[in-house]
C-alpha cells in the first residue's frame, strides 16, 4: 500500500510502497477512505515531540473494516468506521472508571519481538499515536476504531476522530457547560470551531471566540459564535468581561501557546474554569496568579476532549445527521495523498482550517 513516511524530523513526507501485515488477534484491517491533516502531526514531523522514526503520520481517519482478526466482537467486515488514537484496554483503572482517553495500557499494541502492523522492507515503521492514517490502510486495534452509521460521508466521518471529538469533548466533558453559560473559545482552527458548535449544542449564552485570522473569525461566527475577537484587540479582557457581566464561565484554549492561556484565565469570571486544549511546548509552564486562585478559578488539562469515543462519536456523526453539528464549514480542501506535504505546510501558516486527504 502507498503511504506518507517521515524519515527524519523537518523535512518532507515521501510517500512510499509500505507492507501492512495481517490482522492479528482483536486488531481490524481498514481500507482508508479520508484522513484529516491535524496540526497535532505537525508537532512530531517538527521534531518539538519525540517520536521514533521512520513513522507514518496521521491520527484522524475513516474507512470500511476490509479484515478482522481472531476474537474481534465489536466490528466485522464492511462496517464503516472512525479511528481514534486513544485506544483503550477495557481493563485498566482509567477504564474502569470511565475515563478511556487517560488509558496507556500497552496491550493494544504488538510487542516488540512480534512482526510490526506496518514495515517498509525490513524496517519496521511506526504509527503515529496508533493509527498512521495518511496511508491507504489501517492496522489497529479493534477499541482503536468505531462503527458508524453507513449515512455518514467519509470526509466529515474523519474529523471526528480527532478535531470534533476533542474540540465538543472539551466543552461537553471536561468543561461540562450548562446552558446559559458563557464561553469564550481562544483558537479557530478545527478544534476551536468544534468546541464553539459544542458550546452552542450545550446552549451556551454568549460564545465568544478569538483568533488573530478574520476568516477563522467569521467562521466561528457561522458556527455558532455571538461575539469574536481579535486577540490583539484593544481592551480585549474588559470588553468581555462587560459583555458577560463579570468574565466567562470556561474558557476553552484551543492553540497550544502560553499565551493563549494566559488569556483564557484572564477571561474567567470569579469561580470560572479554564480548559487547555491545546499541545503546549513540552518544557513551559503555565502560571496561575494568586489572586485567581483566591477567586475559585481552576486550570484543567483535556486531553482528547476526555472523550469515551465508542459513544461519544456515534451521538456525534448524530448530530450532524441532524443538522446540529456542522462539519462542511470545517473542511477547506479536499486533496489526494500526493499534495499532503502541501497541506502541512499551510499547518504552519495556519491557512487552513482543515485539509483533508481523500483516498479513491
Amino acid at each position: 500500500m502507498k503511504a506518507a513516511v517521515l524519515h527524519q524530523a523537518l523535512t518532507d513526507l515521501v510517500i512510499e510502497d509500505i507492507a501492512v501485515s495481517k490482522p492479528g488477534p482483536r486488531e481490524v484491517l481498514i481500507a482508508t477512505r479520508a484522513c484529516g491533516v491535524c496540526h497535532s502531526d505537525l508537532h512530531f514531523i517538527d521534531g518539538l515531540y519525540p517520536a521514533p522514526l521512520p513513522l507514518v503520520p496521521g491520527h484522524e481517519a475513516a474507512g470500511v473494516v476490509e479484515a478482522v482478526g481472531d476474537d474481534v466482537t465489536a466490528l466485522k467486515p464492511g462496517d464503516h468506521v472512525v479511528t481514534c488514537f486513544s485506544t483503550f484496554c477495557g481493563r485498566c483503572e482509567y477504564c474502569a472508571t470511565g475515563r478511556l482517553s487517560l488509558c496507556v495500557d500497552a496491550s493494544t499494541k504488538r510487542k516488540p519481538n512480534e512482526q510490526p502492523r506496518i514495515a517498509l522492507g525490513d524496517r519496521p515503521v511506526h504509527q503515529l499515536l496508533n493509527v498512521a492514517g495518511y496511508a491507504e490502510q489501517l492496522l489497529v486495534h479493534e477499541n482503536g476504531a468505531v462503527a458508524i452509521d453507513p449515512d455518514m460521508p467519509f470526509d466529515r466521518a474523519a474529523l471526528m476522530g480527532c478535531a470534533v471529538v476533542t474540540g465538543a469533548g472539551s466543552v461537553l466533558n471536561t468543561a461540562g457547560v450548562k446552558a446559559g453559560e458563557h464561553v469564550a473559545v481562544i483558537g479557530c482552527g478545527g478544534i476551536g470551531l468544534a468546541a464553539v458548535n459544542a458550546a452552542r449544542i450545550a446552549g451556551a449564552a454568549r460564545i465568544i471566540a478569538v483568533d488573530p485570522v478574520p476568516a477563522k473569525r467569521a467562521l466561528a461566527e457561522t458556527m455558532g459564535a455571538t461575539d469574536s475577537f481579535d486577540p490583539s484587540a484593544d481592551r480585549l479582557r474588559e470588553q468581555v468581561v462587560e459583555l458577560t457581566k463579570g468574565g466567562v464561565h470556561h474558557a476553552i484554549e484551543a492553540v497550544g501557546r502560553i499565551a493563549a492561556g494566559e488569556l483564557a484565565l484572564s477571561l474567567l469570571r470569579r469561580g470560572g474554569t479554564a480548559t487547555i486544549v491545546g499541545m503546549m511546548p513540552m518544557h513551559e509552564k503555565l502560571p496561575m496568579r494568586a489572586l485567581d486562585l483566591l477567586a475559585e478559578k481552576k486550570l484543567q488539562g483535556c486531553l482528547m476532549g476526555s472523550n469515551r469515543f465508542p459513544v461519544d462519536i456515534p451521538r456525534l456523526v448524530d448530530f450532524y445527521l441532524a443538522g446540529r453539528l456542522d462539519l462542511d464549514s470545517l473542511i477547506a480542501e479536499r486533496i489526494p495523498l500526493s499534495e499532503i506535504n502541501g497541506a502541512v505546510g499551510k499547518l504552519r501558516t495556519g491557512e487552513a482550517a482543515r485539509s483533508v486527504v481523500i483516498f479513491e
